[in-house]
């Protein structure tokens, strides 16, 4: 069988192509972002950008009732959007295979928690499986199938960040045919509300026939040591390499399936030593079931962190007392640089703008534009979740902040920015909201959604008016902006905040990462240094390519020398930003052609 390297992430979409998945949806979320993208290359697959998870989540669940295996992934905070959807499915079952992936962040790398998503499977009855490396994710993937039509229940894969980006070999196999099953329209299995109290005691009765099932699961298995300790250790997914790789002379029960356990097994392993260590990342999922079977001998969470990262070293500081490596950043002296918006970014005119009105406060969501809450900018006051700045803003409003202003991105507000807007209108408030569009979902990867014109595959979709959308809804206060012109930003946020209603202003400006802005031809800007005022305004739109000169302006005697402004050619990409908010208009284009009005 032919071999290739592959992420996690690559590996489970190949996985899902190998099990012969039909349908295939997600919202772009890191660390799950590359599998729907890397699906999107097998053309038998239906691959698609969902507007958010939940919508996703209920496209692939009403795809699986219908006959065919469909898959979802999300990031962990994703499944939060679709726990409605998740928590109902497992009552009536699925038709065919249906499987959901959660991408798990332990340490926060691109999130805003380290929620543990294990206790999503055990607080909806689904059964879970955690691989280890990437040639499980993409087995598990298959074996994830199989257990979701052997007992006709949804089915949930979990991997961490770790496992989504780290490659390795995987063996490729053949895509399996896995024929459409009939839809037997039957409304007492497919209407659930009404009939939730008969599907309660056979979801019950479903799930002790899985426990039986991981009695003999093929992976759940124990992976003997080297020898010469007496204890042993549990532990599963990523986590499972790192311990493995620290510990060789324990026996290992590594669980494939975390939920549901298999029960006696792991009884029958925690008495064959004097002690086991539960070795999980995050919470005591593993640890906390044990405990609830009368397990004695098992240490956990009392010796490993549920903070952050259970990383190698970290297990072996606490089972072999060898000290983790000091902190590497403190043995050189090297600059704070804080996480930033790309050179040429339209938001950084959005915030210039805002930053030009006084007494306002700014609710913030999740994107790019999230960065304004940090230096140089420090305009977002608040900042949580998907969706949750306009109604935030409402809250702010009606706690008697009048000046209160929500900013949210182009593919957010079509995720969950639809609602509070409307929620707005219909209860009379006078919430302004500036919707950042440029024209992709930027923070992932620059990925399409409803509101850019094209689908996935970058073929022709429909594309939403925001502005049509906004006064659909009945909000009477809509005006467009150029985000690389803070005065005209400024301008129709002053509005916004002065009319009786609610009001959206649309801050446009395409991002520069985007295919079709990065094959334009740049005209990169300099400072005509001779009329620089060294007033610092250019310095404010928080540009790399704009660095302080060695030549200094003095306005008079008595005032102190300030550096004027240089641009670097090199990385300067010729936004226009810099220009507008110059007062002396010395700021031009290298080729002498004007820059714009």
């Amino acid at each position: 069988m032919a071999k290739q390297l592959m992420s996690g992430d690559q590996a489970i979409a190949r996985g899902v192509w190998e099990a012969g998945v039909m349908f295939a949806t997600s919202y772009p979320g890191t660390p799950a972002t590359e599998i729907l993208e890397s699906l999107s290359h097998y053309p038998e697959v239906q691959a698609q950008w969902a507007v958010n998870e939940k919508v996703a989540f209920d496209e692939a669940m009403g795809a699986a009732i219908a006959g065919v295996r469909a898959f979802v992934s999300v990031k962990h905070v994703g499944l939060n959007v679709a726990a409605d959807s998740f928590m109902v499915f497992p009552y009536a079952g699925t038709n065919a295979g249906f499987v959901v992936l959660t991408a798990d962040d332990p340490g926060t790398h691109s999130s805003q928690n380290e929620q543990d998503n294990r206790y999503f499977a055990k607080f909806g009855k689904v059964p879970l499986l955690e691989p280890s490396d990437t040639q499980e994710a993409k087995e598990y993937v298959k074996l994830a199938f199989q257990v979701s039509e052997q007992f006709e229940t949804p089915t949930m894969l979990r991997i961490t960040m770790r496992l989504a980006h780290t490659k390795g070999m995987v063996e490729l196999g053949e895509r399996v045919t896995a024929a459409k099953k009939p839809f037997v329209k039957d409304n007492i299995k497919w209407v659930v509300p009404p009939f939730a109290k008969l599907h309660r005691a056979p979801l019950e009765s479903k799930m002790r026939a899985i426990e039986q099932y991981a009695e003999t699961f093929p992976e759940n298995r124990i992976e003997k040591g080297t020898g010469g300790v007496d204890y042993g250790v549990i532990t599963s997914g990523v986590i499972f390499q790192y311990a493995r790789e620290v510990l060789p002379e324990p026996d290992f029960f590594k669980l494939g399936m975390t939920f549901p356990l298999p029960k006696q097994r792991i009884l029958d392993f925690c008495q064959a030593y004097k002690k086991v260590y539960v070795i999980e990342e995050g919470e005591p999922f593993l640890e906390e079931q044990m405990r609830y079977w009368g397990v004695q001998n098992i240490v956990g969470k009392e010796l490993f962190t549920n903070v952050g990262e259970l990383l190698p070293e970290l297990i072996a500081e606490q089972m072999r007392g060898t000290k983790a490596p000091g902190d590497y950043s403190k043995e050189i002296s090297i600059p704070a640089r804080p996480p930033m918006l790309c050179i040429g970014c339209p938001h950084r005119g959005t915030f210039t703008s805002l930053n030009r009105i006084p007494g306002i406060t700014v609710t913030g969501d999740i994107g790019c534009y999230t960065l304004g809450g940090l230096p140089p900018y420090n305009t977002m006051n608040t900042s949580f979740e998907m969706g949750g700045s306009i109604a935030h803003a409402f809250g702010f409003e009606r706690a008697g902040e009048p000046k209160t202003i929500a900013i949210i991105g182009d593919s957010t507000f079509l995720h969950s920015g639809i609602a509070p807007l409307m929620d707005a209108v219909y209860n009379r408030g006078k919430t302004t909201v500036v919707i950042v569009d440029n024209r992709t979902t930027g923070m992932t990867g620059q990925e399409n959604h409803a509101g850019t014109g094209k689908d996935i595959h970058g073929n022709p979709a429909k594309k939403i008016d925001y502005e049509a959308l906004c006064r659909a809804m009945g909000v009477e206060f809509v005006r467009h902006a150029n985000a690389y012109r803070p005065k005209e930003v400024e301008a129709a946020v002053r509005q916004a905040l002065k009319f009786d209603g609610p009001a959206v202003v649309i801050s446009e400006g395409p991002c520069v990462l985007t295919p079709e802005e990065k094959a334009k031809p740049k005209v990169a800007f300099t400072v005509v240094a001779e009329e620089c005022i060294a007033c610092g305004l250019c310095f404010h739109t928080g540009c790399p390519a704009i660095l302080e000169s060695q030549e200094t302006y003095r306005a008079s005697e008595h005032q102190k020398a300030k550096p004027k402004a240089i641009i670097d050619p090199i990385i300067c990409v010729g936004c226009t930003l810099c220009a507008a908010v110059c007062p002396p208009e010395c700021i031009v284009r290298v080729d002498g052609q004007p820059w714009g009005a």
